[in-house]
C-alpha cells in the first residue's frame, strides 16, 4: 500500500531548488569572471563595453573609441552650389530604376553628397543626422592613408622599394616577414597572416581582433607569420595598412592624426574638426579605419584628389601619386582593381573610390568631373558593385547635363 507523503519527505525536495539556483549562479559568475579575465589577458575591452559597441551604429561607435582630434583648418574651404544640373530622378539599383531617396533609405544612407565641377549638387542627411555629425569612416581611412603615404615619398622621406623592417626596426624577424616592402604593403601584397575577419560572434581573430585591440604594437609583433611571398599576389589585409600607419608614425616623428592634421586636413581647408580612434588612450591610431569626419569633409578629400592633389591653391598630394593611386596595380584584390589602398572597380577604367565595410565610400569620377560620398550603415560588403554603379550613373546624368 502506497505511503502518504509527509511534511518530512516532501520537504527535502522543496530545499533542492534554492541549491539549485546557487550552484546555477556561481556558474554564471564564474563564467562572467572568466570572461573579463580573458579580454584583460587579450587586452581587448572588457565584456560590458564590447556589449556597447556591437549595439551601437557602425557609422557612432567611434564615439566610444579613445581617439586623438584632428582640428578644423584656420582657412576653410567651401563650395558653391551648382544650379546649371540637377540629379536625376531616378537611379539603376538591382535592376530596376528607382527614386533616389528610396535608394538611401534601402541602403540605410546616413550622409550623401555630391560634387560636380567643384560645386555642390546634392546635399543629403537622414533624420537625425546633420552637417555637422561626425561619422566613422571605417576602411575608406585607408586610402587617406594612402595620400599621406604619398606625401611622405614626395618629401623624400620614404621610398616604395623601401623595407618595412628597416623604417620600423623593432618587427625584425630574421625571417620572410623582413622582405615586406612599402610598396607591397600599399597593394595589399604583404602576405601577413592576420585574415579579414569582421565576425560579430568571435571578434577576438584577425581585423576584428585588430579593431578591438587595446595593444596594437604587442599584437602584430606576435603576428608576423607570412601565407606567401611578399609581392607576389594580394589579399585585402587590414594590417597591410596597419603597418603603414607605423611607418608614417616613425618617418614623421609624430602621431600620424597630427601629420593629418598639419599636412591634409588644414592646408585642403577642412570645415569641422576630426577623431581618429586609438588603440588605447594616448595609443596609436587604427590605421587601418575609423577617422571619424562630416560628409563633407570627407567630399573635401574626394575632390582634392580629383583635382590633381590641389585644394585651397596649394599643391597637396603630388600628381605623381595621383596617377599612382588612379592606375591599377598588378595584382587584383578580389578580382577588382587595386592600387595604394584604393578600389577601381569592374565596369569602368575612369573612376576609382575608397570604400568601408557597411556602406563608406569616396567616389571620384575624372572623367565626368564627379564626386560623390556616400556614409551608410548598411550590410557587411553589400551591395558594392550596385552602389558604385548607381554612383556612375549618376556622374554620367550629370556630365551629360553640362
Amino acid at each position: 500500500m502506497p505511503q502518504t507523503a509527509t511534511p518530512e519527505t516532501v520537504m527535502p525536495k522543496r530545499r533542492r531548488w534554492p541549491r539549485v539556483l546557487l550552484v546555477v549562479g556561481l556558474v554564471l559568475i564564474l563564467l562572467v569572471g572568466v570572461a573579463y579575465v580573458a579580454t584583460a589577458v587579450m587586452r581587448v575591452p572588457a565584456p560590458h563595453n564590447i556589449m556597447t559597441l556591437l549595439n551601437t551604429a557602425p557609422s557612432q561607435q567611434g564615439e566610444l573609441l579613445p581617439s586623438r582630434t584632428i582640428p578644423a583648418s584656420q582657412n576653410p574651404t567651401t563650395f558653391e552650389q551648382n544650379t546649371d544640373v540637377t540629379m536625376p530622378q531616378t537611379v539603376p539599383w538591382k535592376n530596376e530604376e528607382l527614386p533616389l531617396n528610396e535608394v538611401l533609405g534601402l541602403t540605410n544612407t546616413n550622409a550623401f553628397v555630391v560634387l560636380h565641377n567643384g560645386e555642390v549638387v546634392d546635399e543629403w542627411y537622414a533624420e537625425g543626422v546633420t552637417p555637422e555629425t561626425r561619422l566613422s569612416s571605417w576602411s575608406v581611412a585607408k586610402s587617406i592613408v594612402s595620400l599621406q603615404v604619398g606625401q611622405a615619398i614626395a618629401a623624400g622621406k620614404l621610398s616604395e622599394d623601401d623595407l618595412l623592417v628597416d623604417v620600423v626596426p623593432e618587427l625584425k624577424t630574421g625571417g620572410d616577414f623582413d622582405t615586406v616592402t612599402i610598396g607591397d604593403l600599399l597593394d595589399m601584397a604583404s602576405g601577413v597572416d592576420i585574415p579579414e575577419n569582421y565576425s560579430e560572434l568571435w571578434p577576438f581573430t584577425g581585423t576584428a581582433r585588430l579593431f578591438l585591440s587595446e595593444d596594437l604594437p604587442s599584437y602584430i609583433k606576435a603576428h608576423r607569420e607570412l601565407t606567401y611571398e611578399p609581392g607576389s599576389q594580394a589579399t585585402y589585409r587590414s594590417v597591410d595598412t596597419l603597418l603603414l600607419g607605423m611607418v608614417l608614425a616613425e618617418v614623421g616623428g609624430e602621431p600620424i592624426s597630427d601629420q593629418l592634421a598639419e599636412n591634409l586636413w588644414a592646408p585642403m581647408g577642412a570645415q569641422d574638426s576630426a577623431t581618429w580612434n586609438l588603440d588605447r588612450e594616448g595609443g596609436m591610431e587604427k590605421a587601418f579605419c575609423c577617422i571619424n569626419a562630416t560628409a563633407m569633409d570627407f567630399a573635401r578629400v574626394g575632390q582634392m584628389v580629383l583635382d590633381d592633389g590641389e585644394a585651397n591653391g596649394q599643391q597637396i598630394i603630388s600628381k605623381e601619386w595621383i596617377d599612382r593611386i588612379s592606375t591599377p596595380a598588378k595584382n587584383s584584390v578580389l578580382d577588382w582593381g587595386y592600387s595604394a589602398q584604393w578600389w577601381h572597380l569592374p565596369g569602368n577604367d575612369q573612376d576609382f573610390s575608397a570604400i568601408g565595410i557597411y556602406g563608406q565610400y569616396i567616389y571620384v569620377n575624372p572623367e565626368d568631373d564627379t564626386t560623390i560620398v556616400k556614409l551608410s550603415d548598411y550590410g557587411t560588403e553589400q551591395d558594392e558593385l550596385e552602389t558604385v554603379n548607381m554612383m556612375r550613373a549618376i556622374a554620367a546624368d550629370l556630365n551629360d547635363q553640362s
